[in-house]
């Protein structure tokens, strides 16, 4: 029962790896054979915004809202905003005042 073979007791000497394929042949034989990548597309990169100055104010205000909106809608807000001297969220409260009562006309 002790015929087990030692771990050193091969030789080695002349043990070569195999030489790594690189990934753009291996892409092409891939593409070749139909394969698809699973690689995301890649996404367009918008072009950098510029920096907005930090905006803190102590206004009794505790909710937080967070909204996906256009490019362009976040724009005119802050560009209202910064036209009025408001704060963000007196901006918001003008908008909401502003609907409602055009609502109510209706």
């Amino acid at each position: 029962m002790n015929n087990r073979a030692g771990v050193f007791d091969d030789d080695l000497s002349d043990f070569q790896p195999t030489p790594t394929t690189r990934p753009e042949e291996v892409r092409g034989v891939a593409e070749k054979a139909g394969f698809r990548s699973r690689e995301p597309a890649p996404v367009p990169v918008a072009p950098p915004e510029e920096k907005r100055e930090m905006r803190r104010y102590r206004t009794g205000r505790n909710q937080q809202l967070n909204l996906k909106v256009r490019a362009q809608d976040a724009v005119a807000f802050y560009a209202i905003a910064d036209a009025q001297g408001w704060v963000l969220g007196e901006t918001f409260a003008q908008a909401v005042e502003a609907l409602q009562h055009k609502l109510s006309k209706r």
